[in-house]
């Protein structure tokens, strides 16, 4: 059956090429191959890299390097050396030095891979040294180093096209696929959205992918969320191959906006809002006193830590950017009052003096960066004027929400604010990329210092909630009720890991989280907070990069912790708690699932599958990622021979396939825009239907009849159509600038989609249209209660299923159906119905397929999508799989038979089941 995909570049993602194999099942081998060494030295460690001939870790050497060089100059030089074990062929053309980080006698030099001068991404490679005595030992090394990379690093996409297209993929991707009414009528409209190029990176997929590294800033304003997204767009072809969320991670960290003091300030006077009196750093200048701490800081970078009032900025207003006119909290006197406590101000700005404190004394670290770079807090944060409940760090600064009833300003806890303030030091260190399980060892790493440092302040080390994260943040519920997540929790990844593509909780940063945190938790009760805070923090900043995954950050954790000496049965202690967590090498194998696979390790995003008169077809990359993707198309029953490969590999992006089980549609990406090309299941020459400067998507094809959707030079999305051999396109509009028309949907010679259209009144309105192609007969089903957007139209022999977004501020949406001739319309799920958290469906004549998702008090409880299946009244629901990971992209075939990509694996498999499960 066909049915209707977001425009443009599909926003519900599968998990991207290449790199999400790295960000997602990392794994290291765990044999050892011997090294050349002298012979009174043990042998090397050597422990071999996956996908690459770099060693992933080289340990137990000690090894001679130049004494009087600098630290970088040496490391090079030991590779150079060494190039037999490291397969580095030219380490002064290829690294760059990012980083060196000294303790003692010990050096850590952390180096950037370089393809042909083009930056590659998660390739750094590591070396660590001690130099005394007038002499400098090579003790170990470290990380990834791609050595297959052979990709051209000229661009043919220019940076202006691929911000566009970055644009256009993160704009699709917020809105979810819906067409919504305009912003001017107060009811949501689109993502304000910017771009800004950061020049070409290699992706480490196969032999490399260039792309222009783009970053989307904005504000979602259905969401109220902040935007900044990292995209890398395929810098030959112009399709966005990865995004990830970089809410985290700095572009340019700013200079404080605070002056820098001329001498040390004073003390003031303050109340948290755990109603405890605290001192506070201040600075005088003129009559009043100002939240700015210099103290701290006044011997080593100058830049002091400031919070700053910023009471009625929207938050859309200050991620990314500095809000205009905004200035330091103010007191006539020393003591601050109850209105600065209310704010949050006095716990930010103490919360920020503790955490520079904690990585400044137990650490040696100057300040996040480690090179005593400013720290500013934002307090008073609202949304659209009302309360925002959230706090996040976007590389800058630190944002906190005035709060509201319930939750306090989130910088009320210091685990919160240690988290979110790790997170800016883990950018400038690891910098480990925020998506799959490099995304959850981010998350794992911020909530384990947050946490430690909360403890070593408080005191609280022994008690019971020790292992909570956030517990303090409510005003009426208990800590446990209140609490965000729990290290205590026990997960661990035969159980509980949870398999997601990446636009799903950027691939389960928070999902899977607190398996690895809850075992540096583990290790930190058995070995104690001081030995345990080192050896997580060796780990961070002197083997971890960016790309890893558990088992590379277990070992990663290991050999920092034999790096400082611990062994014997403290050692086991620390292997015995990734072990309980189900932190071993190979666990990925270990998950079950309940489906037939019809075609694996699909490696693409932003584009989903197809299906119809028994037939699938769907995107795919090669095994690497590395391949532009091509469209392949077989048997649902999993008959008939291997699948076909129906697309050519030409270089262009070949996505968001249909089929009708005679013909396949897709849309092809390319540098200059895109085409629809349509091709028989028998073979035959392609055909191009379309060819367009711009982006196609949501192509379905029903017969003779091909329609997709295109944008104008405004882009306005339009639904178009041809039919039989006729070249010439029809539009939905009827050619009315007036109108708007998307998310097409066929069945026979019908056509359905979504309709935006002026009112008497001045106004906008919104539903869908029902297209008679033989008769030019529409049907325009009437609008019912105050609509923001609809999605997902779907169109059977006898039915159009839609869904509808009627309350601003919930993630439910109305499953509205209506006869073919445009009678009989009823809602089969009221959006006040707890069945309603529904993200996109596909239907036969004999069932209605889709994905459900219920949201729980933060993400570790919420559930993920599931497909649910239903009669074509609604009833009868039953859930169509019990894999336990994600399912998404569902794609109705004939029957009760679904085809969809699942995650469970850890990787996104094309599946599919010919009945439900039941109940799981």
């Amino acid at each position: 059956m066909s049915k209707t995909r977001p425009t443009a570049i599909p926003g519900r993602t599968s998990r991207a090429a290449g790199v999400a194999a790295l960000l997602g099942a990392a794994a290291l081998l765990t044999g050892a191959l011997p090294a050349h060494a002298a012979p009174a030295a043990p042998p090397a460690d050597v422990v071999p890299g996956e996908g690459t001939a770099t060693p992933a870790l080289v340990d137990n050497i000690a090894e001679q390097a130049p004494a009087s060089a600098a630290p970088a100059d040496a490391a090079r030089d030991h590779l150079a050396a060494k190039k037999s074990r490291y397969r580095i062929d030219n380490p002064q053309r290829d690294l760059a030095a990012a980083d060196t980080v000294r303790d003692g006698a010990d050096e850590t030099v952390r180096f950037q891979q370089k393809h042909r001068g083009v930056k590659v991404l998660g390739g750094q490679y590591l070396v660590r040294m001690q130099a005394k005595d007038g002499e400098r030992l090579v003790t170990g090394t470290s990380g990834k180093y791609f050595t297959g990379l052979d990709v051209d690093a000229t661009a043919s996409v220019p940076a202006a096209t691929a911000s566009e297209r970055a644009l256009s993929s993160v704009r699709t991707q917020l809105t979810g696929g819906q067409l919504r009414l305009p912003a001017k009528q107060g009811k949501g409209g689109a993502p304000q959205l910017s771009a800004a190029s950061h020049g070409l990176v290699v992706l480490p997929q196969g032999t490399g992918v260039l792309t222009h590294h783009i970053t989307v800033t904005g504000y979602d304003p259905v969401a109220k969320a902040p935007v900044k997204q990292e995209v890398y767009v395929d810098a030959h072809a112009g399709f966005p191959v990865l995004s990830y969320s970089g809410i985290q991670n700095a572009v340019d960290p700013a200079e404080s906006r605070a002056k820098k003091p001329k001498q040390p300030g004073t003390t003031g006077k303050g109340v948290k809002l755990d109603g405890r009196k605290v001192t506070l750093e201040v600075e005088k200048r003129g009559s009043s006193y100002l939240l700015i701490d210099n103290s701290r800081t006044w011997k080593t970078s100058k830049n002091p830590i400031t919070t700053w009032d910023a009471a009625g900025v929207d938050v859309g207003d200050a991620s990314g950017t500095w809000p205009a006119g905004i200035k330091e909290v103010a007191s006539p006197s020393k003591k601050f009052d109850a209105k600065v406590t209310e704010s949050g101000a006095v716990d930010a700005h103490w919360a920020a003096g503790q955490v520079y404190d904690y990585y400044k004394k137990q650490h040696h670290r100057d300040s996040l960066d480690g090179r005593g770079m400013a720290i500013n807090s934002l307090v008073g944060i609202t949304e659209y004027g009302f309360p925002y409940v959230n706090a996040f760090w976007d590389g800058d600064k630190m944002v906190y929400g005035s709060g509201d009833e319930e939750f306090k300003s989130l910088a009320a806890d210091l685990d919160v604010v240690g988290h979110e303030m790790t997170h800016g030091v883990v950018e400038h260190t690891a910098g480990l990329v925020y998506t799959g399980q490099s995304g959850a060892l981010n998350e794992a790493v911020a909530d384990y210092f947050g946490n430690a440092i909360d403890v070593t302040v408080t005191g609280n080390e022994k008690s019971p909630d020790a292992g909570l994260i956030g517990e303090d943040l409510c005003r009426t519920k208990s800590p446990r009720d209140c609490a965000l997540r729990d290290l205590n929790d026990g997960r661990t990844t035969s159980k509980d890991f949870l398999g997601v593509a990446f636009g799903y909780d950027r691939g389960g940063v928070h999902l899977n989280s607190t398996i690895f945190s809850g075992a540096l938790w583990d290790i930190r009760e058995d070995l104690g907070g001081k030995q345990a805070d080192r050896i997580v923090y060796k780990a961070l900043t002197e083997y971890l990069t960016p790309l890893d995954g558990f088992t590379e950050a277990r070992a990663a954790v290991l050999a920092a912790a034999k790096d400082l000496g611990v062994k014997g049965d403290k050692l086991k202690k620390v292997t015995r708690a990734f072990a309980a967590h189900g932190i071993v090498p190979g666990w990925e194998q270990a998950i079950g699932v309940d489906t037939d696979t019809l075609l694996g390790d699909l490696n693409t995003r932003g584009t989903e599958p197809g299906a119809g008169g028994g037939w699938w077809a769907v995107a795919k990359s090669d095994a690497e990622g590395e391949e532009a993707y091509s469209v392949w198309a077989g048997r649902t029953d999993g008959k008939g021979g291997a699948p076909k490969l129906i697309s050519p590999n030409d270089g262009r992006y070949h996505t968001s396939p249909d089929t009708d089980g005679t013909t396949v549609v897709w849309v092809a990406v390319g540098p200059n825009g895109s085409e629809v090309l349509s091709r028989s299941l028998k073979g035959g020459p392609i055909r191009k239907v379309r060819t367009l400067p711009s982006l196609a998507g949501a192509a379905h094809v029903s017969g003779d009849v091909v329609t997709w959707q295109e944008e104008d030079a405004d882009r306005k999305p339009r639904v178009a159509w041809v039919r039989g051999n006729d070249p010439k396109v029809h539009y939905a509009d009827g050619d009315d600038a007036a109108i708007t028309t998307a998310l097409p949907t066929l069945s026979g010679t019908k056509l359905a989609y979504g309709k935006v259209y002026p009112t008497p009144d001045g106004y906008s309105e919104i539903s869908t249209e029902i297209l008679d192609l033989d008769t030019g007969k529409k049907v325009l089903l009437p609008a019912k209660g105050g609509h923001i957007g609809i999605a997902n139209p779907v169109l059977t022999g006898k039915h159009l299923y839609w869904l509808v977004d009627n309350i601003m501020d919930d993630n439910r949406q109305i499953l509205r159906r209506a006869n073919v001739d445009g009678s009989g319309m009823t809602d089969l799920i009221e959006e006040t119905d707890e069945r309603a958290y529904i993200w996109s469906l596909d239907a036969t004549d004999s069932a209605v397929t889709y994905t459900y998702f219920k949201p729980g008090q933060d993400l570790v409880n919420t559930s993920l999508q599931k497909l649910v299946q239903a009669d074509p009244d609604g009833k009868n629901q039953q859930r169509v799989s019990c894999s336990r990971g994600e399912q998404y992209g569902v794609a109705a075939d004939t029957g009760k038979r679904v085809v969809w990509g699942d995650g469970t694996t850890g990787h996104t498999n094309l599946v599919t089941r010919d009945r439900p499960a039941g109940r799981c």
